[in-house]
């Protein structure tokens, strides 16, 4: 019989194990899976994260599999579909902030030749490594997040506040907040 290998605490559902065991603190670097982690992180906001998760499909069916080009695109007519589409979050706000972050996201990348040489910046190109042994230690919010809000918001991007984007560089690798004990700790920053 094998057991289980050790995980961050809050991966205790099917969704959640998956999220953490293949995705979640891996460092990314494709524009478009960026787009995907940071409308899916805005649309948790107030929400929990396995809601977010079980919607996930929908929310790649629904904006275009996170093609920012064509999410830039929609229109107010599309917007009022998506609000009506029970798979979603329907919030206004956030549909809304999707499209405009779409764009906002477009004129980074060509400012930036990509999003991702935009955003790794923040932490100096390479993962932040954390040594946390609890899950209490793990702040919400870094003065690395607080920079990348503040010049977001500057752009013109919504939902995006320091906390929000804490858990964006979380997702995409930017910190590994693993656990030390976690099976996961070593991979993540690879």
């Amino acid at each position: 019989m094998t057991s289980e290998p050790t995980r961050c605490a809050w991966a205790t559902s099917t969704l959640a194990v998956a999220y953490h065991d293949e995705e979640w603190g891996r460092p990314v670097h494709d524009d478009r899976t960026l787009f995907e982690f940071l409308t899916l992180e805005g649309a948790q906001a107030g929400l929990s994260w396995e809601t977010i998760l079980r919607k996930r499909p929908r929310y790649r069916e629904a904006f275009a599999e996170f093609d920012v080009e064509r999410v830039a695109r929609f229109t107010p007519a599309r917007i009022e579909r998506l609000l009506r589409d029970p798979g979603l979050v329907r919030n206004r706000a956030k549909i809304e902030s999707t499209i405009g972050n779409a764009r906002a996201f477009l004129r980074v990348a060509e400012e930036h030749a990509t999003f991702d040489a935009y955003v790794w910046r923040f932490v100096d190109g390479a993962p932040i490594v954390n040594r946390w042994r609890t899950t209490a230690g793990i702040p919400t919010e870094t003065k690395q997040s607080q920079a990348l809000s503040a010049d977001l918001r500057q752009r013109g991007f919504r939902f995006v506040g320091p906390t929000i984007m804490y858990a964006f560089m979380q997702a995409v690798g930017m910190v590994n907040d693993h656990l030390v004990q976690c099976a996961w700790y070593d991979l993540a920053s690879r």
